[in-house]
């Protein structure tokens, strides 16, 4: 009897950057976030279930928002980390506000092309659902919503 391969859950395979369709197969071409040049650089469809990743021209307008969204929870993070263990004053001299500014802005640039990447794969999974038996439904189904046509000619 064949044993069944364990799916991953929606965090993982968003964080992962998973295709969000079978949670297997890779988004991006190069594994790592910080391939200068090539950090946004998506396969055109998953190499498992042949989910197109380009859903339509502009998708990933969206990402911005993600992105943004992002940011912000990692700054109100970092803030509230820095608070606790550090402190912070409004005493004339003490400049730890200054400090966690620029900590934040060096960890926030540091961190951009990992929030690029993270910000597509979660947007991408707001708009495909998984499919727990993607393998018994083609992706050329009539069902299948929010494709761009032209990448299906050859299915």
């Amino acid at each position: 009897m064949a044993e069944e391969k364990a799916t991953r859950s929606y965090l993982a395979a968003a964080l992962g950057c998973y295709c969000p369709r079978c949670r297997e197969g890779k988004l991006f071409k190069n594994p790592s976030p910080y391939a200068f040049g090539e950090i946004l650089k998506m396969n055109e469809t998953c190499s498992v279930c042949a989910q197109p990743t380009e859903l339509e021209p502009g998708f990933y307008y969206g990402t911005a928002y993600v992105s943004y969204a992002l940011t912000i929870a990692l700054s109100v993070a970092t803030f509230v980390a820095w608070i606790v263990l550090i402190g912070m004053s409004t005493k004339e001299g003490d400049y730890r506000i200054w400090y966690w500014l620029v900590a934040n802005a060096i960890l926030l640039i540091a961190l951009q092309p990992v929030f690029m990447r993270l910000s597509r794969s979660i947007w991408l999974s707001w708009f495909v659902k998984y499919d727990p038996d993607w393998k018994t439904h083609p992706i050329n189904d009539e069902s299948t919503e929010r494709v761009v046509k032209e990448h299906m000619g050859n299915w």
